[in-house]
């Protein structure tokens, strides 16, 4: 057992973030699929738990795997991998799957395996590393709008347009990260607010264009619109729906909650084991609940902040903030719209909600944090190694 422990690098903290979230998402995860069990199902909720249990074993596969990859090989990676993920992305959104006349292609199917994978997590997170890779190049450079408009912004936008139809939150996630991280980079303030001018004309022109000619492909304006409704005047019925028995969820969760498994909303919520999983959790195990999961992501998002200010090479420090702060933020957004602070947006709990490239991907981003900091924590090995006085000198 030892030797397995030894073999665990990086950040201890985060690991046992990431741990923990693992193993407190069992509960909520078994008592709201029920639901589903139902449903779609013969009643049998323990299928459900023993999915979520495997692809958390996957996803902490794909953890200890990504984080034994030197960090400086992901630049080299993001190149790579960057065609693939547009090629998935055109696979994803020609398959013409519509729900209601809304485009819902996001999703393919694994060949053989059978497994189902969203293309655009993974494209979040490879498109990311892009371009904290891109920023890290260009440090000792002068930055001219002009020269980076093929390397840098061509396949932002062309990755977000790809997302967009289908999926508006993810895409706009995503835009918002890159800004962050070219921002954080030293992309001058100047060209920034000029990309936010176009990603806006450009939203509006999608949507102008889907409004005018409807039948030209299918996409999810109208669900964007609605939703957007639901929020401001409660008039959309399915979303208002939804929000309302989150609502009622919390309300009767109170302080210490009904207990586990006790939930009564689980059986009216449609999305109760994913985008909904958090007004779940409030019933069962009340505000004191919420506060334990808040405080959990809460450190999780220090831990990655400390090892980004620890971190030397400049695409470690960005790549951290690439690939961490999305999943705080994604956190706060499925906790925000569950309490109606937020309209409804369809993103995930990461590592408590159901659903498999939720959690891989979200497992691939802290492979890549833990991958940086255990570097660093190589290099201060050896530093001590050949100062065995700083030993003696932090004893003290």
């Amino acid at each position: 057992m030892k030797k397995y422990i030894q073999q665990i690098k990086g950040d201890k903290a985060i690991w046992a973030i990431a741990g923990i979230l693992a193993v407190l998402s069992f509960g909520p995860v078994y008592s709201s699929s029920s639901n589903l069990a139902y449903l779609y199902g013969s009643g049998n909720t323990s299928s459900y738990l023993i999915k979520h249990g495997v692809h958390l074993i996957l996803g902490f596969i794909i953890l200890f795997g990504v984080h034994k990859i030197p960090h400086n090989y992901f630049k080299a990676l993001s190149i790579i991998l960057l065609p693939v993920v547009i090629v998935l992305l055109i696979y994803t959104l020609t398959q013409g799957i519509t729900i209601e006349g809304a485009n819902a292609s996001r999703w393919i199917q694994i060949p053989v395996v059978g497994i189902t994978f969203q293309t655009s997590a993974l494209a979040m997170v490879v498109l990311l590393v892009y371009v904290a890779s891109y920023m890290s190049k260009i440090k000792d450079k002068v930055i001219t709008f002009k020269e980076s408009v093929l390397p840098l912004w061509i396949p932002v936008f062309l990755v977000i347009a790809l997302i967009l139809p289908a999926n508006f939150s993810t895409a706009a996630i995503l835009f918002s990260m890159v800004l962050l991280v070219v921002y954080i980079g030293g992309y001058p303030l100047r060209y920034i607010a000029s990309i936010l001018g176009v990603g806006v004309v450009m939203l509006a022109l999608f949507v102008l264009t889907a409004k005018a000619f409807p039948g030209v492909f299918p996409n999810r304006v109208d669900t964007w619109i609605s939703r957007v409704e639901s929020f401001t005047d409660k008039k959309s019925e399915e979303d208002g729906y939804q929000i309302e028995k989150a609502k009622i969820a919390i309300a009767t969760g109170g302080v210490t909650g009904l207990g586990p498994g006790k939930s009564v909303q689980k059986n009216f919520l449609p999305q109760s084991s994913s985008d909904f999983i958090f007004a779940v959790i409030i019933e069962e195990y009340g505000l004191a609940g919420a506060l334990v999961l808040m405080f959990f992501y809460t450190l999780l998002l220090v831990r990655i902040l400390i090892v980004a200010g620890n971190t030397d090479t400049r695409f470690g420090k960005l790549v951290i903030v690439a690939v961490g702060i999305p999943i705080i933020f994604q956190a706060i957004i499925n906790m925000a719209v569950a309490v109606e602070l937020f309209p409804v947006t369809g993103q995930t709990l990461p590592l408590i909600s159901s659903g498999g490239t939720s959690i891989w991907m979200t497992c691939l981003a802290l492979g890549i944090i833990l991958s940086v900091s255990a570097k660093r924590q190589e290099i201060l090995n050896e530093t001590r190694q050949e100062n065995p006085l700083d030993i003696l000198s932090e004893t003290i």
